[in-house]
């Protein structure tokens, strides 16, 4: 297979795998976990409400009534939810692929805390860093994959997250971008030190282009836009694309056996398209960043990754 020939509508059986996904029950991880159910994947479906997570479930048997689909309780937003979460997913068994997807993707219009953190980052970031230290043990013994959710308006916005916390100058569109270029940071600092580590896990980063509900198909109660959505959203079809397309990019480097740790995948036209090799903002890929970031994140969740512990066999 070369990387030209790959169909995001006809997947490779994926049976014997299991991947986890964060923000799964509506939006891109439900169609994340839709299609890697769909290609014969052990599917883990998490959200942070009970009655979401079996409906979400419910809707992807619909759709593949024999799909391996187990649902887990986790909200990014709080440490104390992603270190029982991690246990229990740690307590059984493999792990091939971890999609950190979850995000507040419209913040509150005033700064709000989550466990003494600003929201957007507590829930964007620093939820899915702890999450990626906590399972990085269970991912090495699969020799196994983490896929970080950037956006591509990191290239439109110079929002760096020099003040990761916003703790001066908050405002939503800000706190979303700022969020999203430390995620993208992030996934390329985790890569650099896992080789360093000569750890046999890689780290990746994806961006969905511009992918609205209104241009999603319905599902009942994963789905449900309005009719003023649908056609504000339909008059931008030249520019946007679909929750299910959006979610091809994820799914690529999440599962493409010939993409690499450091890469970044994206829709071919940058806000649609099939999913490609793409390349992350010049501003995300500074040393610098990564590491202050690092170190921040190591700060505010007291997890350390355990990179010493799981080196190559």
């Amino acid at each position: 297979m070369t990387r030209d020939d790959w169909d995001p509508e006809s997947l490779r059986d994926l049976s014997g795998r299991t991947y986890l996904v964060t923000g799964a029950t509506r939006g891109l991880g439900f169609f994340a976990c839709e299609q890697l159910a769909g290609a014969g994947a052990h599917v883990i479906l998490t959200g942070r409400h009970p009655n979401k997570l079996v409906t979400a479930k419910a809707a992807v048997l619909r759709s593949t009534p024999d799909a391996d689909i187990e649902t887990l309780l986790l909200d990014t937003s709080n440490l104390g939810s992603v270190r029982a979460a991690a246990a229990t997913v740690r307590a059984r068994g493999r792990l091939d692929g971890l999609l950190l997807n979850a995000g507040v993707v419209h913040p509150p219009k005033e700064r709000q805390l989550a466990g003494g953190h600003e929201l957007v980052f507590a829930t964007n970031v620093l939820g899915h860093f702890a999450l990626g230290g906590e399972l990085l043990k269970p991912l090495a013994a699969a020799r196994g994959r983490m896929v970080w959710v950037g956006s591509m308006s990191t290239s439109l916005w110079n929002y760096l997250p020099t003040d990761p916390e916003l703790t001066e100058g908050y405002t939503p569109w800000r706190a979303y971008v700022q969020s999203k270029a430390a995620t993208t940071a992030l996934a390329l600092e985790a890569d650099r030190r896992l080789r360093a580590h000569d750890v046999p896990v890689e780290s990746l980063v994806a961006h969905p282009g511009y992918s609205t509900s209104g241009r999603t198909r319905g599902i009942r109660g994963v789905n449900e836009p309005s009719r003023l959505s649908r056609f504000l959203d339909n008059l931008q079809a030249p520019v946007t694309q679909s929750k299910e397309e959006g979610a091809w990019s994820l799914v690529r480097a999440l599962i493409d056996p010939l993409a690499e740790g450091g890469q970044m995948y994206g829709p071919a036209l940058v806000a649609r398209g099939r999913p490609r090799r793409a390349t992350p903002t010049r501003r995300t890929r500074g040393d610098a960043l990564g590491a202050g970031l690092w170190e921040a994140c190591e700060k505010a969740t007291h997890v350390r990754w355990p990179f010493v512990k799981v080196r190559r066999a």
